[in-house]
């Protein structure tokens, strides 16, 4: 009887010891906070709410967004059009380059603060962030892909394999998860501690010129590119002259309606001085000139013009040098340099977690 109950003993050892061995850890994640600075408002979604963000998700998403096979040849990352020393936009180009020596049909925006866009592209086309990598990804004249060759590519790759099981419960590398970690790396990209912010904090002081060309930009600008955020993300024509040779109805094409023709969304001036060029065309390679369109430039016979523009802005030469001493302050260097937004291999490992 004693020699059953130590064979049941030594049984029961073995198989709690297995157990042990053989069950895997429990999944655990590093939960993250999207910062609000103070004094924003909430954004209107939460663009987290069926995406946690976590810092698992934002390591899988920073390298996906860096990884030029997510495009047909291997050549055309997502970080080819949206370059961080330029605010994740395209440095000097109207157009970006594509696949097959192909180009863009509009410029590349920069991408900060997208937690607070409802829609999303020149024309608002896509509304919801976990989506918007699809229209780049396919687009023939991009990236010029298809999910399923993407994600084969992946699966064949160690390192991916580690970090879908470090971001996602289940570690599938499908194309739902892929998406989503890209959107919480792209939505954690935030601008927010330029001079401007600095000022408005106490932390430093306008000069004179900066000071006065903020009251231009009150009494001039901020309906339309409304502080903080300086856009209102609402979308405007602007009164540019249409481009013959490449026509672009704007958000008609999207609404069908004809009273949205020639309207593109209202751009954040936040970093306009390295977005270089401006408007959806990418026509203006100047501040200057982009204040001398609203000056004198603004086309004001078209039927779906801003009325805000009818009778073109009021600017002086020398408010006009004011302003453009204004709208420097507002280049954030700390996004420009910030290491958790750079390529993988020139990154701490650790993503900023909640201030």
């Amino acid at each position: 009887m004693l020699k059953i109950k130590i064979i049941i003993s030594l049984l029961l050892i073995v198989v709690m010891a297995s157990a042990f061995i053989y069950n895997e850890p429990p999944h655990k994640l590093t939960y993250l906070k999207l910062f609000i600075p103070r004094g924003w408002p909430k954004p209107t979604t939460d663009i987290f709410a069926t995406n946690p963000l976590t810092e698992e998700g934002f390591v899988l998403g920073r390298k996906l967004f860096y990884d030029g096979r997510l495009s047909k040849d291997g050549n055309f990352p997502c970080s080819g059009c949206h370059q961080q020393f330029a605010a994740f936009s395209t440095y000097g180009h109207d157009f970006s380059h594509g696949f097959n020596n192909n180009l863009t049909k509009r410029n590349a925006p920069g991408l900060f603060n997208l937690a607070w866009q409802k829609e999303m592209h020149w024309d608002g086309g896509v509304n919801h962030l976990e989506v918007q990598p699809l229209a780049p990804l396919t687009n023939l004249n991009e990236m010029a892909e298809t999910l399923p060759n993407v994600l084969q590519k992946l699966k064949k790759d160690t390192a991916y394999v580690s970090l879908f099981k470090a971001a996602f419960k289940d570690g599938v590398i499908n194309s739902q998860h892929m998406l989503k970690a890209l959107a919480q790396f792209t939505g954690s990209i935030q601008s927010y501690n330029s001079r401007y912010d600095k000022v408005k904090r106490g932390e430093d002081n306008f000069t004179i010129s900066e000071k006065l060309g903020y009251k231009i930009f009150l009494d001039k600008c901020n309906t339309c590119h409304k502080e903080p955020l300086f856009t209102d993300n609402s979308f405007r024509n602007n009164g540019l002259i249409v481009n013959s040779k490449l026509p672009d109805s704007g958000r008609m094409s999207i609404t069908g309606n004809l009273t949205d023709l020639y309207k593109f969304k209202v751009p954040s001036l936040r970093n306009c001085s390295i977005t270089i060029p401006y408007m959806h065309d990418g026509r203006m390679f100047s501040l200057s000139k982009v204040i001398d369109h609203y000056r004198k430039g603004i086309d004001t016979t078209q039927a779906t013009l801003d009325t805000l523009l009818k009778k073109r802005l009021i600017i002086s030469e020398q408010e006009r040098i004011d302003l453009l001493s204004f709208l420097y302050t507002l280049r954030d260097e700390d996004l420009l340099k910030d290491t958790r937004f750079a390529p993988p291999n020139y990154i701490q490992p650790a993503a900023k977690q909640e201030h």
